[in-house]
């Protein structure tokens, strides 16, 4: 039996820009995560997942690096970097980072000296010269972030590819000198005392070629990139290098993958789980800005799917790309029980749980929508163009962009109902939501009925009780309204009940026994006996 640190573990994931600030200059940083280590450890979180702290210019807010090697100024110092390490290993809590490999900011060294085509840096990324004479790029691949994927430098007098923005410069892969340098910088981390890190799109960084990519209306070139071999002997071949030689996690992001591709990028010496994002589509048409009606029963079969396809998940509902879950997989006219319902759906799936800061205490999206003005996320503006161009008016675009504005979820934490929620005593970076007079965790603390203290006796619990964390699988067929399952470990058996919905779902007959008992449930007065249905987003953790 495998007994991996983070298999019984939770995952806390932290976006250091809006996490807590200690200055007072708006910009949450490392002193103010060390600030709340002890919080971290009290919700019995084991590992902390930072979103990047790297030296950049912040055209994706950190996901655009210039130095591998150094800390953001405004988040701090390397030796605030390796308190941080320190502190957090007092408590027991071990860190990860974002490994972002696909692509550079157009400011790191590498990139400036690329634009001297006799350097050996120009083989580092993707420098083409163009169709038509030129006056054309290379191919007709599309960037995530809009417009084409290759941008021009009349200096160079070549095209630079870059799959996001046009300052996060795609490496080119097939110079085995990229290998070598990214294999540097997980040893440097590694041996600082990190464990591990999280893979960045890392299902794209092999481009197979550069050929003109099928016509698609949404992002084009995903033929030619997206889970390739490539991409595995990659993987492999970190593995081997550095993953192997330490003790140490990975998960990757991948975008888009199947099944058996992330059997594969699973199987032992590549990641150790991968993140998808079938959930993440569950309410969407085509693309992200077109919604659907949410419903229940194409979340449950999609992660009863994933569930059954590999063997351990990475599951999570929130994150720094995400809107916040409860709007979407619950309901606000039941926000305590449905937040609650995601949280012991959450802790008792198979795999590693990952929280996003604030999902603990119930989170929102923020109500108005953003203005225009007001957004911070650089897709958008590229986004609200887009809507107006095709004949949306201004509301309809606000809306559209709502319908995916990962602004949502970078506001700042709310600890406290004090001016801007205790974040910061200056003006915070990006709006801050409204409600953190009543949603803060302050208010939450000593309230044992508060969704932080569900979270906190739910993580608990699966530490607890092994068949949560190492346990099998076995999904029960029920209705549609109805997630059931059981979680069997050596002689030791656990059914879960969701009720996923705002409405009373009926429990089929002999799922348990006379002599079982509930161990855990999202309303007080539980109880097994006469019990035929849930109420609404009632969810119960049995032992059988």
């Amino acid at each position: 039996m495998d007994k991996k640190y983070f298999r019984s573990n939770v995952v806390y994931q932290i976006y250091p820009r809006s996490f807590c600030d200690s200055n007072g200059d708006g910009i949450g940083d490392i002193p103010g995560i060390i600030s709340k280590l002890d919080y971290l450890k009290d919700l019995g979180i084991g590992i902390i997942w930072l979103s990047p702290v790297y030296k950049s210019p912040n055209c994706d807010y950190g996901y655009d690096i210039s130095d591998y090697k150094a800390i953001q100024p405004e988040f701090g110092t390397m030796e605030d970097m390796d308190r941080l390490i320190a502190e957090a290993k007092k408590r027991g809590i071990r860190i990860i980072m974002d490994l972002v490999v696909n692509h550079t900011s157009d400011e790191h060294p590498w990139f400036q000296a690329s634009r001297d085509p006799k350097s050996p840096y120009h083989g580092y990324y993707y420098w083409r010269k163009g169709r038509k004479n030129n006056k054309k790029p290379p191919n007709n691949w599309t960037s995530d972030f809009g417009g084409s994927a290759w941008k021009y430098d009349p200096e160079v007098d070549e095209w630079y590819l870059h799959l996001f923005s046009e300052k996060q410069v795609d490496l080119d892969w097939h110079n085995p000198k990229i290998l070598e340098e990214v294999e540097d910088i997980l040893r440097f981390w590694l041996d600082k005392g990190i464990y591990g890190f999280r893979c960045d799109v890392i299902n794209q960084i092999w481009k197979e070629d550069l050929d003109d990519a099928k016509f698609t209306i949404y992002i084009r070139g995903l033929d030619h990139y997206l889970n390739k071999q490539g991409n595995h002997v990659i993987l492999q071949k970190l593995h081997e290098d550095v993953f192997s030689k330490y003790d140490c996690m990975t998960v990757g992001e991948c975008y888009n993958v199947t099944h058996e591709a992330a059997r594969q990028f699973t199987s032992g010496n590549e990641l150790d789980m991968c993140f998808h994002f079938d959930a993440m589509h569950v309410d969407q048409i085509f693309a992200p800005v077109f919604h659907r009606k949410y419903k229940p029963h194409r979340l449950k079969k999609i992660l009863f799917d994933w569930q059954q396809a590999i063997d351990w998940n990475a599951n999570y509902f929130e994150n720094h790309d995400q809107l916040r879950s409860i709007e979407r997989f619950g309901s606000m006219d039941y926000r305590n029980e449905s937040a609650k319902m995601l949280a012991l759906m959450l802790m008792t799936l198979r795999g590693t749980p990952y929280v996003y800061q604030g999902e603990e205490i119930g989170m929102t999206n923020i109500n108005p929508y953003f203005e225009k003005e007001e957004y911070r996320d650089p897709v958008n503006h590229w986004i609200y163009e887009i809507i107006r161009k095709i004949g949306f008016s201004h509301k309809g675009a606000l809306k559209r962009v709502q319908n995916c504005n990962r602004d949502n979820a970078r506001t700042p934490m709310q600890w406290s109902a004090e001016l801007n929620g205790g974040f910061s005593s200056g003006k915070p970076w990006i709006r801050e939501n409204e409600n953190y007079v009543d949603i803060n965790v302050e208010s939450q603390l000593n309230d044992p009925d508060s969704i932080y203290s569900f979270y906190k006796k739910a993580i608990g619990i699966r530490k607890e009780i092994p068949a949560l964390s190492y346990g099998s699988f076995e999904p029960i067929e029920t209705s549609n309204s109805l997630m059931a399952f059981r979680r069997v470990f050596e002689n030791e058996a656990y059914l879960v009940l969701i009720n996923m919905t705002p409405h009373e779902a009926k429990i089929p007959d002999g799922l348990f026994a006379e002599n079982s008992s509930i161990v855990f449930s999202n309303y007080a007065d539980s109880s097994l006996k006469d019990l035929t249905s849930l109420r609404p987003f009632e969810s119960l953790l049995i032992r059988l």
